[in-house]
């Protein structure tokens, strides 16, 4: 406690206030508000900027923050115009006024918004931008709670997100007053964990990263996401789906099976292991494969950070397996046993895994890092049932997407489906959930997807699985759900009570 009085006294002194780490970060913003005027995010004295004083010696958490003022040319800004505030939020040294016309000095109105993102997701930096493109997308769907995108190049610059995943940004409503917006702002941060911007409709954006460059580059692939979405809404082109192909106008109902009219049916989740895929090419093909070469693998790769990533997750569920008396875990050695005796241990515990066929998260990366190299040697090829691919082509044509969930991981997923006789078929797939999400059998994890998908109801989501047990804890969350029926599937329990199908086109 002692400690951090002490160091918090050397960050508020007035020789720290007026060193160089301030210094430097007043310039920054300075030359950052400059550049950001010239991409019209600044103009008219909107937006702002702020980011902490990065100083290793000093937790993030206690590192002082420089934030531009509010109501001033921020192309004109200079060092002596910012504000320096404490961690906590409280002002530490304010500008000199400056004679007429030049305005009274006051903080930035987004002060408040910016300190929700510097106390719930820990950043070192947040940009406000008033960028004509961030207000237009919001009034593309006047009642659209989201912005949605997928399959675009430059979703790879927004922190956690690939050119397959669908980027999610929340929408929150804009007020007459910045600070209003506060807590609208730190609901939406808390409902989207995944999130690194908030669009308020009508007004701007706001973004956050763990350093000014984060923030930065992340701002400027939003920017470019946005400008790209309508500029295809102009050209009637939806960019929320993989194919990119015409904006669907008519609204999709299906029948019940009275024939009465029921809701539409917006997402689509399937199963893979006796749903798209026969179980006999998991057990059979994939999993001999990854066993087969999980040793050749380790050898080739062991110093490679994403292999070293791998082994740590397996140490940790070995770890627990021995507390936990699991059959066939073996202790793994410490590095400085060498090599040979970590991979000997690895792999006996991986074949006990894949042996005992268990849906845990360490062995499943593991697998589909051996099967990535296998399908891109061409010793692999994925295999779906025959009407897959037309049944996911005509509902992305009807405007429904359609999600995988399996236990297998993300990138698993993406390499069977990416691998085919039919060609690359994830450009029909919007998104992909594995047990990071929750275990299958479990109903929080498809309360977990419903949310992940902004659906208004669970029953617009229609999951297909061929075990009795997922679509129990799918029904109970709230999904509709159908039992794929498909040879070599096990057997279902009598009076099951579900819908079952022999094949997507029944669908």
């Amino acid at each position: 406690m002692a400690a951090n009085g002490a160091l918090k006294m050397a960050t508020t002194s007035q020789a720290y206030l007026v060193g160089d780490k301030v210094k430097e970060t007043k310039s920054l913003i300075a030359e950052l508000c400059r550049h950001f005027y010239n991409q019209g995010w600044v103009s008219g004295t909107g937006g702002s900027i702020t980011i902490k004083v990065h100083d290793e010696s000093v937790p993030k958490s206690e590192q002082l923050i420089v934030m531009s003022p509010s109501g001033v040319q921020k192309e004109r800004m200079v060092d002596e115009d910012m504000y320096i505030m404490a961690s906590d939020g409280s002002i530490l040294s304010a500008p000199v006024a400056k004679p007429t016309p030049h305005k009274p000095p006051k903080c930035s109105d987004c002060a408040p918004l910016f300190m929700k993102a510097y106390q719930m997701r820990n950043a070192g930096a947040v940009i406000h931008s008033h960028g004509m493109e961030s207000c237009l997308v919001t009034m593309l769907n006047p009642l659209a709670k989201e912005f949605r995108i997928t399959h675009m190049e430059m979703i790879k610059g927004i922190q956690g997100h690939g050119y397959y995943d669908e980027l999610v940004v929340p929408i929150i409503e804009n007020t007459a007053y910045e600070r209003e917006l506060t807590e609208s702002l730190a609901e939406a941060i808390k409902a989207y964990p995944k999130t690194t911007a908030v669009l308020v409709r009508n007004h701007g954006i706001y973004v956050w990263g763990d350093s000014w460059i984060s923030a930065k580059t992340q701002s400027e692939c939003y920017h470019y996401l946005f400008d790209a979405a309508i500029k295809l809404h102009q050209l009637g082109i939806d960019w929320t789906t993989p194919a990119h192909g015409p904006i669907q106008n008519s609204k999709i109902s299906a029948l019940a099976p009275n024939g009465s009219i029921k809701p539409s049916r917006r997402c689509i989740v399937l199963d893979i292991e006796g749903t798209t895929t026969p179980i006999s090419f998991v057990t059979d093909v994939l999993f001999p494969y990854a066993r087969d070469n999980v040793r050749r693998h380790l050898d080739a790769t062991y110093d490679s950070a994403e292999t070293q990533q791998d082994i740590k997750l397996l140490r940790a569920q070995v770890q627990q397996d021995l507390e936990n008396g699991v059959a066939g875990a073996v202790c793994i050695p410490a590095d400085d046993a060498g090599k040979m005796e970590v991979i000997a241990a690895l792999v006996a515990n991986v074949e006990a895994m894949i042996k005992a066929d268990r849906k845990i998260t360490a062995l499943k990366e593991l697998q589909g890092h051996i099967w990535q190299t296998g399908f891109q040697n061409n010793e692999l090829e994925g295999l779906v049932f025959d009407d897959v691919p037309a049944a996911l082509e005509k509902w992305t044509a009807l405007g429904i997407k359609v999600y995988i969930y399996s236990s297998g991981s993300r990138l698993a997923q993406r390499l069977l489906f990416g691998h085919t006789k039919h060609g690359d078929l994830t450009k029909f797939l919007y998104g992909f959930f594995d047990t990071t999400v929750g275990n299958k059998r479990e109903t929080k994890s498809y309360a977990e997807i419903t949310a992940s998908l902004g659906v208004d109801n669970p029953s617009e989501i229609l999951f297909v699985t061929d075990v009795y047990q997922e679509a129990t804890a799918a029904k109970a969350a709230g999904l509709e759900v159908i039992i794929s029926i498909r040879p070599g599937n096990g057997p279902l329990p009598e009076n099951h009570g579900f819908r079952t199908v022999r094949s997507f086109s029944e669908i």
